[in-house]
């Protein structure tokens, strides 16, 4: 549980594992202005002064701590247990939201939902993977690792979007595709190819945004789109890194060294042209403020919606297209060059 106040832009003091090291300083901090705010000379001019002073440091302080993050630090803060997921997002962006169920071939995923709904009386289809907050809801949703009938729903749901000129928005949080036996046995691998063919040829203008973890084809299975901007905290790779460790140096035990090898801090993606654009996130990260994250997110969707319906279907389509033909090029020559 979390206990706290949230006047300083966070939860307040709080114990959580997964958090960086490099917090302890802002956690005493917040430790001490929830002392003030609950002590009973909290009024005295006095206590008001220490308390200003307080939120000012831990303001400063927030601000550097955050600034230059380190790959593993990154990927940890995109995993934090209290960073918002897609139904803190839907519950904060999405008015009147009808979620659907199913893919018409095997059965329903809770790793991923989908649905219609309004965001500021612009009607979407709103596709994203569910993590899930309680230890039950992570488990049933495998930690937002969607298997076949996930995917299978997500572009059903995505073309029934398309048949009603219904824009869409992906929300990408992952850590990769299922890999379980039963995710083989129904056909992940062509499922999420399916969505990648499919996926540039519909008709209306698809957002996506990796909010969290962007791992693997899992991530790439919701998120071909025209604009994919990454929140600032965020992480988007073709692995993760204990699977790379794996691969490379044959231990998991070493992911913080393949996480610096990634390249998946969102200022790595933007500077590769990936990426459209970085949303910054709240002082502290969106871990610590869910509303500000949701408002950030809620902007930068219909600024794109606008600009994408201005194209027009044929030339949308076209841009799309030549958007992922060319993804990555930047860094081919690079590699070239070396």
């Amino acid at each position: 549980m979390i206990s706290g106040h949230q006047g300083w832009g966070g939860f307040g003091a709080y114990s959580l594992s997964g958090e960086l090291p490099r917090e302890e300083p802002l956690r005493l901090l917040e430790q001490r202005m929830t002392q003030l705010q609950e002590s009973s000379t909290s009024s005295e001019i006095g206590a008001a002064d220490e308390l200003a002073d307080l939120r000012r440091e831990w303001t400063d302080l927030a601000g550097r701590l955050y600034a230059d993050l380190e790959p593993w630090e990154a990927v940890v803060l995109a995993r934090h247990p209290h960073r918002p997921i897609i139904t803190d997002y839907i519950a904060r962006l999405v008015d009147d939201f009808c979620e659907l169920h199913g893919d018409g071939v095997f059965g329903d995923d809770p790793a991923m939902v989908t649905g219609f709904g309004t965001i500021d009386g612009q009607r979407v289809m709103l596709v994203g993977h569910n993590r899930g907050r309680e230890t039950a809801d992570r488990v049933a949703c495998r930690f937002g690792c969607s298997r076949p009938e996930g995917y299978r729903k997500a572009l059903a749901k995505m073309t029934l979007a398309a048949k009603f000129d219904v824009p869409i928005v992906t929300l990408i949080d992952t850590p990769g595709a299922y890999p379980g036996t039963e995710s083989e046995e129904r056909g992940i691998a062509r499922a999420i190819a399916e969505n990648l063919a499919a996926m540039p040829r519909l008709n209306v203008p698809i957002v996506s945004i990796v909010t969290g973890e962007g791992g693997s084809g899992g991530a790439l299975g919701i998120g071909v789109g025209d604009r994919l901007a990454m929140l600032e905290h965020s992480v988007y790779s073709v692995i993760s890194p204990e699977g790379c460790a794996a691969i490379l140096f044959k231990t998991g035990s070493m992911a913080r060294e393949a996480a610096g090898l990634l390249r998946l801090q969102a200022k790595d993606l933007l500077g590769l042209g990936l990426i459209d654009e970085i949303l910054p996130e709240p002082q502290g990260g969106a871990h610590r403020h869910h509303e500000a994250a949701a408002s950030t997110l809620k902007e930068f969707v219909l600024r794109s919606l606008k600009e994408l319906r201005a194209l027009g279907n044929d030339r949308r389509r076209e841009l799309r297209y030549r958007r992922w033909r060319e993804a990555g090029s930047s860094l081919i020559q690079e590699q070239l060059t070396l």
